[in-house]
């Protein structure tokens, strides 16, 4: 109940900000607290820099953003040893990189190369420049964000980089009654700039360990071995759920679990997350595309079949 009460005052806060986006916001929080990266995606001004914004506040975080274009090197990200004239030494000079919250915007803007850079980062929580390992401050989180629709002068993501991000998932656009709501809280003040800290930085490390502790039984673990062994034996499917995405599962079930205030997982939790954890990791064949099928239909389709576990099992 401590975790769900810290995640509510977190959504509470961001929500001064973001209008009735209170589901994804969620989201976002579960996947900081299983360890994860999100990955926005959307069309702009539906506010995924705010909402990065608000929620390192919230929770009293280091906060830069990346604006990812062709040009961008791996350096201007990661940093570079220079040569002091002064001292006669190389110093190390850190890129944005080093911060709690990352926001890359537009990531598919930059070329494969400065993509890659991510890599290391985003699972082993560390950067090697140089030969030189540098180890990330925690919490590390990368909010990514791209366009769905503009795709002139894009790198798409290869494989490997979205099966690093746990959760991908949209923002969309607000209704009326939200939007008059937005623009009542922005028509004299931007609110961002009255968001103050709810939850400490360290406090999220903590959480960060004590989701690990939320009980999963034999039954959910064989539910979530089944949804992804699914996507393997697919006829649509190309490149099926990876290892990972077993573990990002029951991970982000947990996480979950724990935000909505259970210290165990049940089954809802695990189908509720599916499309969200694994609609982007995997890869459908190419006459499946052409006809616009897309993967969290298949996902749905898999969540359909698959029987779900009874919820009375015992501790």
């Amino acid at each position: 109940m401590e975790i769900a009460d810290k995640a509510k005052k977190i959504i509470q806060n961001i929500s001064k900000v973001i209008v009735g986006k209170e589901a994804q916001i969620e989201l976002v929080i579960t996947s900081l607290f299983a360890g994860g990266h999100v990955l926005l995606e959307d069309v702009p001004g539906t506010g995924k820099t705010m909402l990065s914004k608000a929620l390192a506040k919230s929770i009293d975080c280091s906060f830069k953003r990346i604006q990812f274009t062709p040009d961008l090197l791996p350096s201007d990200l990661t940093g570079i040893y220079y040569f002091n004239m002064k001292t006669q030494e190389f110093e190390f000079r850190p890129g944005p990189i080093f911060t709690n919250i990352l926001l890359a915007d537009e990531i598919n803007r930059a070329t494969p190369r400065t993509q890659s850079s991510l890599l290391e980062c985003m699972e082993e929580r560390q950067v090697t420049i140089d030969g030189i390992t540098h180890k990330l401050e925690d919490p590390f989180f990368v909010i990514a964000t791209q366009n769905p629709i503009e795709i002139q002068g894009t790198y798409p993501l290869p494989e490997a980089q979205l099966d690093r991000f746990l959760i991908k998932l949209s923002l969309g656009y607000t209704n009326k009654e939200q939007t008059i709501q937005m623009l009542t809280r922005f028509r004299e003040k931007n609110p961002l700039d009255e968001i103050e800290p709810v939850v400490a930085k360290d406090e999220v490390i903590k959480i960060q360990e004590k989701i690990k502790e939320v009980y999963v039984n034999e039954d959910i673990l064989s539910y979530i071995y089944e949804i992804c062994q699914s996507t393997r034996e697919h006829e649509m499917v190309q490149l099926p759920a990876s290892n990972r995405s077993f573990i990002a599962l029951m991970r982000a079930s947990q996480s979950l679990a724990a935000v909505r205030g259970y210290d165990f997982v049940l089954p809802d939790f695990v189908k509720y997350l599916a499309p969200f954890v694994l609609s982007h990791r995997i890869l459908l064949k190419n006459q499946y595309i052409i006809k616009n099928t897309k993967s969290s239909d298949v996902i749905n389709e898999i969540l359909e079949k698959v029987a779900v576990p009874s919820e009375n099992f015992a501790f």
